[in-house]
């Protein structure tokens, strides 16, 4: 069975619950789903898994949220020639060109360790509203499609 590992990092809930809907639209393509914040885990997370899965907020101006520091360096040692990968994240439009921009550092570290990329970065402003879940479920089966 395929195996989908979700990691994330949230400080006011809204990159939780866009893992949570994440988690649900995998289980309905028929994938087995682990989702860990990113604090609770480090980069062997995703060892035994198909679908590597980051979703992430931006913090500040432009930068990793402190609490997934840790995880990116440590993913950057590691070799995931093999597996997919996907990344979700979440921000504010009123930092133009940073908007989002932890998603696209862990897209390059991805592709810099092996990854494939299994779908465009999903860029969600704030919550996910109902456009948001459409983006996200769409995403999902870009994922599950290139297993």
């Amino acid at each position: 069975m395929t195996v989908a590992k979700i990691v994330y990092a949230s400080m006011t809930g809204n990159t939780e619950e866009i893992s949570e809907i994440i988690e649900s639209a995998l289980e309905e393509e028929g994938i087995e789903v682990e989702r860990e914040e990113c604090t609770d885990i480090d980069a062997d997370f995703y060892d035994d898994a198909d679908l590597c899965i980051v979703a992430t907020y931006t913090y500040g101006d432009g930068e990793l949220p402190d609490e997934i520091v840790d995880f990116y360096e440590e993913l950057a040692e590691k070799d995931l020639s093999g597996k997919i990968y996907g990344v979700v994240g979440s921000g504010d439009k009123e930092y133009g060109d940073l908007f989002c921009k932890s998603a696209d550092d862990f897209a390059a570290i991805f592709e810099k360790i092996g990854a494939e990329n299994g779908a465009a970065t999903v860029r969600i402003e704030n919550n996910a509203e109902e456009e948001d879940i459409t983006l996200i479920k769409n995403f999902v089966k870009s994922l599950a499609a290139k297993i």
